[in-house]
């Protein structure tokens, strides 16, 4: 039987208590007249026992570990050390030095406890590894090492401790006092500030800047205004913990200051950067990224990738068409200086994909350069559109992705539409072939995005890309130069896609596109044909609206693999599933292949492109969506519910904060 040293000395005492009460009684059994002589001396040694118990105690263990116990020249250098050390049997302290006693047990004596009650947290699975535990006790810090010597019937272990304690707290206060950088902008200055009047600009202005100084004035870090609402800060760690927590509640404080000029900033921050400049340029990356999210949201650039905060209020239409001439001039460049040109959008295109590539194939037919459309075909959910270009003498338009990787040169422009991620083009080859890259898109930014692209139309406030083809097709070529009436009706159907009609994420502009594709001949009752559906997409979504459970204010539907023909339906019967009363945003989960792909949709009270970039999507506040890989569709629904209860409870986070704030 394999015992422990303080259970075989707690045994061994046990049997010689028992066996003195054995002779005790048997020697009143033959003398009964010691009775009281025998009762005073038990009497007696108790109170000795009593009273000296810890003296003894202690006097035995001081024995056991000093110098000269068994002899030892091992125990006798080791108790000589300055650094802490003990000897373990098993789990249980056999044997420590005196720096042991003094530094982690403050003078006291705890020989034969377990190893966990003298050093609460200690992990001898750790400690043997070459890094060993870094152990917290008490005030202190503990840094531990061990050695294990297997034995046949116990193991025998030495603890060596290194008191870094000081070496942490310097170690804390560096982190927490290590610089970040901030860099705030006032979205579109010139539209929010263009036609005010001299002393209301000068009051919102005094208001930005007064809420930006409360902000940094509760740390010990400054802020510069560097030019025309833009403002620089520099923040030690610390406190940049403490905004994050908070969420950047300075994003709702400058928006409360004038609802109605649709006032807000974008704070682009860096932190954790190994120097001042390195983390500049971290804040000015991560101000592009949130920016192309949309403004009015706070982007947090570590080592470690991007965080978001805010990006909960609706966009609102900011863009000039000054801009739009220039990059409309800037793409004619591009697409000029090319051998070829290769257009696509991303997998399982829609109508707003296909849309927005042929308006950009008329512009490279515009000038006169060769181009062709990637698309998979038999992958699309513009079928409808496709067939129609086709019928109009367009089948050379059109090409599979693969088959495009034979005509591209280093001269080969690529021009990716409707989409900036890498991850979700029609071939990611293309894009790494082709000697240049041009990105049109709408959605808003996100991690993952195309990076090396030599010109970027990315406009988060448009409400398609259709939208901006349009723009750009305007300022391209002559009079005569136009879209044919089928081209028209695309870009016109990609618009009404991603607008519901109309009815979502309009401003000016979009009325103004398109007015001009009317004037191109496009005929809306053409473009509402781009919509039919056949009876097999139609009892699809049927179905798919059939099995939604409500949760959390939201309806969802997971569902198995659905035919090719029937796809079309998955994002149909998420607009559907928003007619449902109490319905705030509706989430439709189908298995494709050994993944799942979500189509999310709301009216824009629930903000949906932050539930899709939980599970690593993307897309608008209002339509956004997601692809899970290797996951099966219970497993997938049981994440779409963990997003929504996680994107629910910080919106109730950030309603508590704003009440505490306001009282």
């Amino acid at each position: 039987m394999n015992l422990k040293p303080r259970w075989t000395l707690e045994m061994l005492t046990i049997g010689l208590f028992v066996l003195c009460t054995v002779l005790v009684l048997l020697l009143l059994l033959i003398k009964p007249a010691l009775w009281p002589l025998v009762l005073a001396v038990l009497v007696l040694c108790f109170g000795v026992l009593l009273g000296g118990r810890y003296r003894l105690r202690r006097w035995i263990t001081r024995w056991i570990t000093g110098g000269n116990f068994e002899n030892s020249r091992a125990q006798f250098g080791l108790s000589a050390l300055s650094q802490p050390v003990a000897l373990l049997s098993g789990e249980t302290v056999l044997w420590y030095n005196d720096s042991f006693r003094e530094q982690a047990l403050a003078g006291q004596d705890m020989l034969l406890a377990r190893a966990a009650k003298v050093l609460p947290g200690l992990d001898l699975t750790q400690c043997r590894t070459p890094e060993g535990q870094l152990l917290p006790c008490g005030k202190k810090v503990w840094h531990v090492h061990c050695s294990t010597v297997p034995n046949a019937t116990e193991s025998m272990t030495l603890l060596v401790l290194s008191d870094e304690t000081a070496l942490r707290a310097v170690e804390t206060e560096y982190k927490a006092s290590r610089p970040g950088y901030l860099v705030f902008l006032v979205d579109g200055y010139d539209d929010v500030f263009g036609d005010m009047l001299d002393s209301e600009r000068a009051r919102l202005l005094e208001g930005i800047n007064r809420v930006l100084e409360q902000m940094i004035g509760r740390s010990t870090g400054f802020l510069r205004r560097v030019g025309t609402g833009r403002y620089v800060a520099v923040v030690e760690e610390r406190h940049l913990e403490q905004f994050a927590q908070r969420g950047y509640d300075v994003l709702d404080k400058i928006r409360a200051l004038d609802p109605g000029a649709n006032l807000s900033v974008s704070i682009g921050i860096g932190r954790g950067a190994p120097t001042l400049r390195e983390a500049q340029d971290m804040a000015v990356h991560a101000l592009d990224m949130a920016q192309g999210r949309g403004g009015d949201q706070a982007a947090e650039m570590t080592p470690d990738g991007f965080t978001f905060y805010g990006g909960v209020s609706h966009g609102v239409e900011k863009r000039s068409k000054v801009r739009s001439r220039i990059v409309a001039d800037e793409l004619v460049k591009l697409i000029k200086e090319a051998d070829h040109v290769v257009i696509m959008g991303h997998r399982m295109s829609d109508l707003d994909a296909i849309g927005a590539a042929e308006g950009v194939l008329r512009i490279c037919k515009i000038c006169d350069v060769p181009a062709v459309i990637a698309v998979r075909r038999e992958a699309t959910l513009a079928s409808t559109l496709i067939e129609a270009l086709v019928r109009a003498g367009q089948e050379g338009d059109f090409i599979e992705p693969r088959s495009a990787l034979s005509i591209i040169t280093q001269k080969t422009l690529c021009i990716v539409v409707d989409t900036y991620l890498i991850s979700l083009v029609e071939e990611k080859d293309i894009l790494d072939r082709c000697g240049k890259v041009a990105v049109i898109d709408h959605h808003r930014k996100g991690v993952g995005y195309i990076q090396k692209a030599s010109l970027v139309c990315h406009e988060p406030y448009a409400s398609s890309t259709s939208e901006l083809v349009t723009e750009l097709l305007q300022y391209v070529g002559g009079r005569e130069d136009k879209p044919t009436k089928v081209e028209a009706e695309g870009l016109l159907s990609g618009i009404m896609l991603d607008t519901r009609n109309f009815s979502l994420h309009t401003g000016v502009r979009t009325f103004e596109a398109a007015a001009a594709l009317r004037r191109y001949g496009a005929e809306t009752e053409r473009v509402h044909a781009l919509f039919d559906v056949s009876m097999t997409e139609y009892n699809a979504k049927a179905a798919l609206v059939e099995a939604a459970e409500i949760y959390n204010g939201c309806a969802v539907t997971i569902s198995g693999e659905l035919s090719p023909e029937a796809r079309v339906s998955v994002p149909q019967a998420a607009n559907d599933l928003l007619t449902i009363q109490g319905v705030q945003a509706s989430f439709v989960a189908v298995q494709v292949g050994s993944g799942v792909n979500i189509s999310a949709r709301s009216m824009g009270e629930v903000n949906v492109q932050l539930i899709m970039e939980s599970l690593g999507g993307g897309g608008h506040q209002t339509m956004a969506a997601a692809q899970l890989k290797h996951i099966k569709p219970q497993a997938a629904r049981q994440k779409l519910f963990e997003a929504i209860d996680q994107y629910r409870a910080s919106q109730r986070q950030k309603k508590n904060s704003a009440a505490e704030d306001k009282d």
